[in-house]
C-alpha cells in the first residue's frame, strides 16, 4: 500500500500555508506574528528540496523577488494544486547579461536565504535579456504532493 496525505488534506495544507486558512480541529493561523507575505522567486535551474531561496537565484540586473499577500488574492487553491490569482511581473532586466529562468520557488524571505516552500519548473522558460520584464501567469501551479 502506498503512503501519502489524503488529497481533501493536502489542498487544506496549501489553503494554510499560501492563504492563511485554518485546518479545523489541526492548524491556525492565530500566531502572534503570522507572515503576511510570502515571495515568489525565479531560478536559473531547480534550487532542489534541501537548499534555499537563493540557490541558483535569478542574478539579471534589476531581479527582485516578489511579494504575495499570504490570503485568497495571492493564490487560488484547488484539488491540491495552487496557481497564482492574477499575472505577477518582475522587475525588467537592467544590464545586458541574459540567463533564462528554468524554476520558480514560493518562500518566506524577501531577500537572503529564506525557506523554500514549493517550488516547480516554469514552462515555458523565461529568457530574460534587458528590457525582458519576466512574468508568471496565472498558468504557473504548484502542487501539494
Amino acid at each position: 500500500m502506498a503512503g501519502g496525505k489524503g488529497s481533501v488534506f493536502s489542498n487544506d495544507l496549501l489553503q494554510l500555508i499560501l492563504n492563511g486558512v485554518g485546518i479545523a480541529g489541526i492548524a491556525d493561523n492565530a500566531a502572534t506574528s503570522p507572515l503576511t507575505n510570502l515571495y515568489l522567486s525565479l531560478h536559473t535551474s531547480d534550487p532542489g528540496v534541501v537548499s534555499d531561496q537563493s540557490t541558483s537565484e535569478a542574478t539579471y540586473q534589476g531581479y527582485a523577488r516578489q511579494a504575495v499577500s499570504r490570503d485568497t488574492t495571492g493564490f487560488t487553491v484547488s484539488g491540491r494544486i495552487a496557481s497564482r490569482a492574477s499575472t505577477v511581473a518582475f522587475p525588467a532586466s537592467t544590464g545586458s547579461a541574459t540567463e533564462t529562468e528554468t524554476f520558480a520557488a514560493i518562500g518566506i524571505a524577501a531577500t537572503g536565504a529564506g525557506k523554500i516552500l514549493y517550488v516547480g519548473p516554469v514552462t515555458p522558460p523565461i529568457n530574460v535579456a534587458t528590457g525582458i520584464a519576466p512574468q508568471l501567469t496565472t498558468g504557473t501551479t504548484f502542487t501539494e504532493s
